[in-house]
């Protein structure tokens, strides 16, 4: 499904959020802390075409690199122009088991990722895995709203506006109305925290985003 979206993908992403993404992303990897090792190694999972990696990347004094990883290799070959001469790796991997050893990131990051593995605690464990003692994890991904009539509203667009602009673009029957499915089948923010903090991440917290529309979570590996 996500090779078969790739070519639209960059698009539906902006338009379907109004921009609102790229104010998500960059509040995300400000969540980093990468400052304090500017010249680290840094790992975005389920980086699709690149767009948080360049976030990151492209920060004023950042002098270390970025290991972009995703299973779908139409998405990481869509995005190479993006990346020419810009520090990002890419790598074709699974983020339940990843070939990365261990301990080897000073900070990993998802964005709108999570909610996708087929098992979440596992790939929550496996980012701890990656992550130096004391290194940050920050997770981006969409919520629901709690407060009315936002919610409605928000629910009425991305339940019939956004699968119907989706399809009409990306030619894909099914990915835009995957897209709501799993934010409704995703878990509350304080029980992602909680799995985070099951997963062996310390000082777990999270900030919603635009309304409750996105969420920011952040840990560290204890």
């Amino acid at each position: 499904m996500f090779s078969a979206i790739a070519p639209r993908y960059d698009l539906l992403n902006h338009l379907l959020s109004l921009n609102i993404d790229r104010i998500w992303r960059r509040r995300a990897v400000d969540r980093l802390g990468w400052v304090a090792r500017p010249d680290g190694t840094y790992l975005d999972v389920c980086a699709g075409t690149y767009d948080l990696a360049l976030e990151l990347a492209r920060r004023k004094g950042f002098r270390g690199r970025v290991v972009a990883a995703d299973f779908a290799a139409p998405m990481l070959r869509r995005g190479l122009s993006k990346i020419d001469g810009v520090p990002v790796l890419p790598v074709c991997a699974d983020a339940l088991r990843t070939p990365f050893a261990a301990a080897g990131f000073d900070g990993a990051m998802v964005a709108f990722g999570v909610r996708n593995l087929a098992d979440i605690e596992t790939g929550l464990r496996e980012l701890r895995r990656l992550l130096r003692p004391g290194a940050p994890l920050v997770i981006l991904d969409f919520a629901m709203p709690t407060r009315q009539p936002l919610r409605t509203l928000y629910r009425l667009y991305f339940t019939r506006v956004l699968p119907f602009v989706g399809r009409l673009i990306s030619k894909h029957s099914y990915a835009y109305r995957y897209l709501p499915e799993s934010v409704l089948r995703f878990a509350e923010p304080d029980q992602l925290a909680g799995a985070m903090s099951a997963a062996g991440f310390g000082g777990v917290e999270w900030e919603s985003q635009t309304g409750g529309i996105a969420c920011i979570w952040v840990g560290t590996k204890e």
